[in-house]
């Protein structure tokens, strides 16, 4: 390992705003801020929202600054890359904001029921040969149906076509309400103070002349979802 990421590590150790359990401390277990993030951690009653793979944590950093209402938690199991986001929450005394170093399908060990808001998924691997690990599979939307609120938001930003359109055959096929859909954000007329926020990557993929795709749906708690008979 670098000397820069072991300098990074160490510093992010220091940071009150960043959770980092051992993997015994949480796996089959449920970590102690579970259902208590807005109280305990943040110290308020504020909803709560999370950036899935939020990397550097450019859109968990953006979400934040522009609503200092609602809490926000970046989670990401690279902690090199997490470290600049947290940075720069602590020089920009940015309160309203967390990060958690963990892998994504170890959530449910940290949030509770009806306990998240929302959620947005900004640029993940899109899996092309394995589709259970795409973080908009059934696998990945039933770990969101135990914590968040009945009819929380998803929201998908990408530049691959294919998991875009994957994503749009799962809310297809299990009658999910779609929001927004589009696979060019940047012609659609829609881009707010929002989705105009850009992450390292998407600067990368904008740069080399790619779309970004974005789809907005709501996920129901309370059906079994199915995924399409083409990724079985």
């Amino acid at each position: 390992m670098g000397k820069n990421k072991l300098s990074r590590f160490a510093e992010m150790g220091t940071f009150n705003h960043v959770v980092q359990p051992p993997f015994d401390e949480i796996f089959k277990k449920d970590y102690r801020l579970k259902g208590k993030w807005s109280k305990e951690f943040f110290d308020n009653e504020n909803p709560l929202i999370l950036e899935l793979g939020c990397g550097k944590g450019e859109y968990t950093i953006g979400l934040a600054k522009q609503n200092p209402h609602i809490n926000f938690i970046g989670i990401d199991i690279k902690g090199a890359r997490m470290w600049r986001g947290a940075k720069t929450a602590l020089d920009e005394e940015i309160k309203n904001v967390g990060f958690l170093r963990t892998r994504i399908d170890l959530t449910n060990s940290f949030f509770s029921e009806k306990e998240i808001s929302e959620i947005w998924i900004t640029f993940p691997d899109p899996q092309q040969k394995k589709y259970y690990k795409r973080l908009t599979s059934t696998r990945f939307l039933g770990y969101y149906q135990e914590f968040i609120k009945q009819d929380g938001f998803i929201n998908l930003k990408t530049d691959n076509a294919d998991l875009y359109a994957y994503t749009k055959r799962v809310v297809e096929i299990n009658n999910l309400e779609l929001i927004i859909d589009t696979d060019n954000l940047y012609d659609s007329g829609i881009v707010d103070d929002i989705l105009s926020i850009k992450t390292f990557y998407e600067q990368q993929f904008l740069s080399q002349g790619k779309p970004i795709h974005y789809l907005r749906f709501k996920l129901n708690k309370s059906i079994k979802l199915e995924e399409p008979e083409d990724e079985k």
